[in-house]
């Protein structure tokens, strides 16, 4: 007894002495990086395209402006139906999970085993465990959840969180192609500083994107870059086409 309780005491102090250094706030940059990828790419290619049309700054400008809302009201929207879709699922699966270890529970024991037992554990090693979960109802249903279905429960504000984030982030990326538009009268010139701000501001947000991802930073610059490029160049290329017509 007396061993034990040095065991967990050691246990305890060295998950003190661990600090663990994982990123966790994934789906927090998932909205981000969704709505500032959006928000730099469309706005940008709708200014490039009304600058070809020999549209003025003015004209630009309030149309700018006019998408930035309705994009971040609809990326909003689209974010918040998103998260609530994903949390009426996982509470779907948990009634159903409920009332399968309710009515099948020896079938929901034996899929413990089997799950556990696909970890390297034998009968012996496992069974305590399913024994254990079969006594805390509780417990039993959150690891059906996670290890069989894997699924983990969202947070309530979840929603409402994940459509300001996105509306949010789609705003400020939108304002950044049209910020030339407020201060230089020429739309020639206006069109010129916004494709320099832009994509300034596309290959620092692909780094900062590629940072957290996980990916290549340089490489996600790069690209994200091309992308926006080729977008503004695409609806510039439009607008000339059917101005000659």
């Amino acid at each position: 007894m007396v061993k034990l309780v040095q065991d967990e005491e050691n246990q305890r102090l060295l998950l003190d002495d661990h600090k663990e250094k994982h990123f966790t706030s994934g789906e927090v940059v998932r909205d981000i990086i969704i709505g500032v990828s959006d928000g730099l790419t469309v706005p940008f290619a709708l200014a490039a395209g009304l600058s070809g049309a020999n549209a003025s700054s003015a004209l630009v400008l309030t149309a700018g402006l006019a998408e930035v809302a309705a994009g971040a009201i609809s990326m909003g929207l689209g974010g918040y139906l998103a998260a609530k879709s994903d949390a009426d699922h996982y509470y779907r699966e948990l009634q159903r999970e409920q009332d399968e270890i309710d009515t099948v529970p020896d079938t929901e024991a034996a899929e413990i085993a089997e799950i556990l037992s696909e970890y390297g554990l034998g009968p012996e090693e496992y069974g305590p465990v399913v024994t254990s979960l079969r006594n805390n109802p509780k417990a039993w249903l959150e690891f059906m959840m996670k290890f069989e279905l894997g699924l983990e429960k969202p947070d309530p504000r979840r929603a409402l969180t994940s459509a300001a984030t996105i509306a949010l982030a789609y705003v400020v990326g939108g304002l950044v192609p049209l910020s030339p538009y407020m201060f230089v009268p020429s739309v020639d010139r206006a069109m010129l500083t916004s494709v320099v701000v832009t994509l300034a501001a596309l290959l620092f947000f692909g780094y900062v994107k590629g940072h957290f991802t996980g990916n290549r930073p340089f490489l996600s610059a790069i690209q994200t870059a091309v992308i926006g490029a080729l977008a503004s160049s695409a609806a510039y290329g439009m607008a000339k086409a059917v101005q000659a017509i």
